[in-house]
């Protein structure tokens, strides 16, 4: 008996140590090869609170993205790598974790101010601290799914500041992105044969038209309406503790940053639709959809790409992918951002 307890003892202060190694580890970005490369990962004081920046690139010389993640609290940080590596030999990407998400989730730091309005202002005061930093005059602006929310209006409100604007994944009317994920879903339930699933879904209908619900987005992951080439990455936490940039505590603020966004900004893009809120944009817009994407459906964006004015627009469609074109099919992606911003 004495020597079982002894073992509790001892296995639970191994225990202990590993979860606060896992907790505490440090962070990193994999260093890049060159003279002139930048790779860092740093917490950054911008508009008043601290975000957690990761600058890549081979050459600093080279054009600069900044890219906005989705969500609203899904940062990109811990898997950005994988779909960026062929970015950065060509360009500098500067991602970061918006205010209250991932790592710049801060227990103790209040945000009951948070909007998406406080959230542009953020991504401004960042495009400034970023320009400055790596001498440019301008940046590239690039928003993914949610992010484009936050980045089409930054990209109105201070067109001078952006060579131009590309929205992955972008937000329109999402009223009417969810009625058409919604029909998408019933009928691939239908054709698998999934009763369940098409009677729950059919039981959304009245709400989802009155834009009083999302579709819960399981289901139109089920029938690959978010991604089909790659597993979804977004909220993988196992993946985030196997990347150089996440701890487990940045996992912990992960979770909790995302569930107070998410019941803080969402509701926003029902009641506020992009299309009302952005109407015009004086620089080069580019929208980049995955044919198959009925998280923010490609039918809907391409009604709002139609409509907005712009000095030059361009739509682009991935005929494989779904929701993350840039990853899913990021040779694609890479080849077409080359042609389109490499002089």
């Amino acid at each position: 008996m004495k020597q079982i307890i002894k073992f509790i003892k001892y296995t639970g202060i191994i225990t202990f140590v590993l979860l606060i190694t896992a907790l505490l580890f440090p962070t990193w970005t994999s260093h890049i090869k060159g003279n002139n490369s930048v790779s860092a990962l740093e917490q950054v004081t911008i508009n008043g609170s601290n975000h957690e920046v990761m600058i890549r690139g081979k050459d600093k010389a080279n054009p600069v993205i900044i890219f906005v993640h989705g969500g609203p609290g899904c940062s990109e940080i811990p898997y950005a790598s994988k779909y960026q590596n062929l970015l950065e030999n060509n360009f500098t990407v500067v991602n970061y974790d918006q205010r209250a998400s991932g790592k710049s989730y801060h227990f103790f730091e209040d945000y009951s101010n948070l909007s998406s309005d406080l959230l542009v202002d953020d991504l401004l005061a960042l495009t400034d601290y970023i320009s400055d930093r790596l001498g440019k005059e301008k940046v590239i602006l690039i928003g993914h799914s949610y992010g484009t929310y936050i980045a089409t209006q930054a990209a109105s409100k201070a067109p001078e500041k952006y060579t131009a604007y590309v929205g992955i994944g972008q937000i329109s009317d999402q009223v009417g992105s969810e009625i058409d994920a919604l029909n998408y879903v019933i009928q691939q339930a239908e054709n698998a044969g999934n009763k369940d699933d098409v009677l729950y879904l059919q039981g959304l209908t009245e709400q989802v038209e009155n834009g009083e619900t999302f579709i819960p987005r399981k289901y139109i992951a089920k029938y690959g309406g978010a991604s089909r080439l790659i597993d979804n990455p977004d909220g993988n936490s196992i993946g985030m503790l196997f990347s150089h940039e996440y701890n487990l505590l940045d996992v912990i603020r992960y979770n909790y940053g995302l569930s107070y966004s998410l019941k803080t900004l969402l509701e926003e893009i029902i009641k506020k639709p992009l299309p009302t809120k952005v109407k015009k944009l004086e620089l080069p817009c580019y929208f980049v959809m995955g044919k198959y994407d009925y998280q923010t459906s490609s039918n809907q964006a391409r009604k709002y790409f139609d409509m907005i004015e712009a000095d030059k627009k361009e739509f682009i469609a991935f005929e494989q992918s779904a929701h993350y074109p840039q990853f899913e099919e990021k040779e694609k992606f890479y080849e077409w951002m080359c042609e389109t911003f490499v002089k």
